[in-house]
């Protein structure tokens, strides 16, 4: 007989976000910090600032339409936004007497 034996575990604990990575989700959370370019093909490429060089751009996504780039840019700072919400810990949505 085989018997197969494994371990797992579970974090109870917040995790360990570095300073950095704080700032760069924070970066990429405000809005202003994006723009759309059009591409030579048509398409409409998302581009974020690099946090690090205000000069230099970084391409994120490719759309084919401009309410799809929009869309997208949307979709990147609500969840960045999110994510800096949940690392403030749970918050109180009711208290009783």
């Amino acid at each position: 007989m085989t018997y197969i034996y494994y371990k797992s575990s579970t974090y109870t604990t917040e995790p360990k976000i570095s300073d950095k990575q704080m700032a760069e989700w924070r970066h990429l959370a405000d809005k202003k910090n994006w723009r759309i370019t059009q591409l030579p093909n048509g398409f409409y490429q998302t581009e974020v600032n690099s946090p690090e060089d205000g000069e230099k751009w970084v391409d994120i996504t490719r759309r084919e339409t401009l309410e799809g780039a929009e869309a997208a840019i949307e979709g990147s700072v609500e969840h960045f936004s999110k994510k800096l919400e949940y690392i403030k810990g749970p918050k109180v949505v009711k208290t009783f007497d």
